[in-house]
């Protein structure tokens, strides 16, 4: 465990950071007070900050994981009428204003 000023750490996060990724805790201090903590991930944690804010909204309830597994490759997307076809479509919904 290591402990680190404000002003060091402003100038030296990368390596502390390391440091935490190491597996080492390194507490922050402002004025000989510990403030705060830079940690190792929890296990686990996941490798990506994406799914770890993905995760955390499941948690929240906001959202509701997929019911695909992600092994599972998704079915093929197909197109579902050509782009000139689809731009013909448009200029005749246009042509009404």
């Amino acid at each position: 465990m290591r402990a680190v000023g404000l002003k060091v750490l402003k100038n030296k996060l990368s390596e502390y950071v390391r440091l935490a990724a190491g597996g080492e805790v390194v507490l922050i201090t402002d004025r000989d007070r510990v403030v705060a903590e830079i940690t190792p991930p929890q296990l686990g944690r996941s490798p990506t900050s994406g799914d770890a804010r993905l995760a955390e909204m499941v948690r929240q309830g906001v959202m509701t994981p997929p019911t695909i597994p992600p092994s599972m490759p998704l079915p093929p997307m197909r197109p579902v009428m050509r782009f000139a076809q689809l731009m013909a479509e448009l200029d005749r919904d246009r042509q009404d204003r």
